[in-house]
């Protein structure tokens, strides 16, 4: 018997946590078998996330950061490559926060079900209460000096100080590229076993996620018996999606404004990437199709391709970065916490910095989403709320992803004399895979 899909799994097993929950609130002794016996289960699916946090900033992005060695030889198309990639996740977070604060999705939970949460979690709300304080104490260029840590072992020891950990990361990273490539080859194979490593935890850790998700929601629908809750699943979901759809309209937009290719011809050159990058959940899987279309389809020389298309699959995350502003806010929504401007901010930064570090396979937008979280404060727990759905919506923010890959490819090779006008056309066949001129 074939077995079932890993998201299939994830979604049974939030169907079974809902109906265990709601069969076990029919009798007395069920919430406490269920906060005694079942949520711990969640608890330590949370806590395996958050472990694998910091690891898998260090190994993903001074793996990423590293492999940039050839920027020496093409400075000006790797500083307006990274330029570009930065750039479009900024606006793809500010978009983020734009939609979800405009819906506010997490205001359509009551205020009943709203303090039974803030109840439920209360140590991270005070936690919450003061770290605000100490901000509004510190001056204002506080969080500028607290980006740079005095230890990154201590900086290491907790979620919280994340933006820590991602700029020695990179610090690191610029370091192995600025010495001679012999002597950094060692520490170079070393980080590339360990990013390995880290994503094969990951893979791990996933297959407990049917499990963990079963736990959490079981626990979130005794502690939290109300359908509002849901309707607020549904509103969060249409704001993910109509950020990603406004993100995809900025990709053509860019393009037309910066290499005068009109949007059908952007649009009918990337769908099968775009198809493949929906089916598949990972930008890194769809890379070989994306320079394929790139190239043959947009016109972008393989100088360029070979360049930036590869970086984009390793740092250029804008629809993982927009998913994780809207669930940052939605979640403090649903817990009734008013980020502050400064906050959101630090959202836009940190989910920024972080999707360089995202691994380009499914699932790791989740994990990265924990960093944001603990660095605005926001409870960790809360990924209970968005687990159900967060599968489809990898599968279209995934598609945005490959989408900015190739609109920032057209960008940088029109800037660097390397767009073609009259690209060569292809044969495709039904699984959107380029048909060679050899013989397999």
């Amino acid at each position: 018997m074939k077995k079932l899909a890993l998201h299939w799994q994830i979604l049974l097993g939030m169907v079974l946590g809902v109906l265990f929950a709601l069969i076990c609130s029919n009798f007395s002794w069920g919430s406490s078998f269920i906060s005694d016996w079942v949520k711990p289960f969640g608890t330590i699916f949370i806590n395996l996330l958050k472990l694998i946090a910091v690891p898998l900033i260090l190994a993903s992005l001074i793996k990423g950061v590293s492999d940039l060695k050839d920027i020496s030889k093409l400075s000006l198309m790797g500083f307006r490559t990274i330029g570009a990639y930065m750039g479009t996740t900024v606006i793809a977070v500010s978009i983020g926060l734009l939609v979800v604060n405009t819906i506010q999705p997490g205001k359509s939970i009551t205020e009943e079900t709203r303090q039974e949460l803030i109840t439920n979690y209360s140590s991270d709300a005070q936690s919450k209460q003061a770290d605000a304080k100490r901000q509004k104490e510190a001056g204002p260029l506080q969080s500028l000096v607290d980006i740079v840590p005095s230890n990154i072992v201590g900086a290491a020891s907790k979620n919280t100080n994340m933006l820590q950990v991602i700029f020695f990361a990179i610090f690191f990273g610029i370091g192995l590229i600025l010495i001679p490539e012999q002597q950094a080859k060692p520490v170079k194979d070393f980080f590339d076993g360990f990013n390995e490593v880290i994503l094969k935890l990951i893979d791990i850790i996933m297959l407990a996620a049917p499990y963990g998700v079963f736990a959490l929601l079981a626990a979130l629908v005794v502690e939290s018996p109300s359908t509002d809750l849901f309707k607020a699943l549904g509103m969060y979901a249409l704001s993910v999606i109509i950020g990603l759809l406004l993100m995809i309209l900025i990709y053509i937009l860019l393009v037309w404004v910066f290499t005068k290719k009109t949007p059908r011809f952007f649009v009918n050159g990337i769908s099968p990437a775009q198809l493949l990058a929906f089916s598949t959940s990972s930008s890194a899987a769809t890379l070989p199709v994306t320079m394929e279309r790139v190239e043959e389809h947009l016109g972008v020389e393989k100088e360029v391709s070979s360049f930036v298309l590869p970086i984009g699959a390793t740092i250029n995350m804008d629809g993982t970065s927009l998913y994780q502003a809207v669930a940052a806010v939605f979640i403090a929504q649903a817990f009734g916490m008013d980020l502050s401007f400064g906050t959101q901010l630090g959202i836009i930064a940190t989910a920024t910095l972080a999707a360089i570090g995202s691994a380009a396979v499914p699932g790791a937008g989740m994990v990265m989403l924990v960093i944001v979280l603990a660095q605005a404060g926001i409870p960790e727990a809360g990924l209970a709320l968005i687990f159900a759905v967060d599968r489809p919506l990898d599968m279209c923010r995934t598609t945005v992803n490959v989408t900015g890959d190739a609109a920032v490819s057209m960008i940088v090779g029109k800037s660097v004399g390397k767009l073609n006008d009259c690209p060569t056309e292809k044969k495709w066949d039904d699984n959107y895979h380029p048909i060679s001129k050899e013989k397999k």
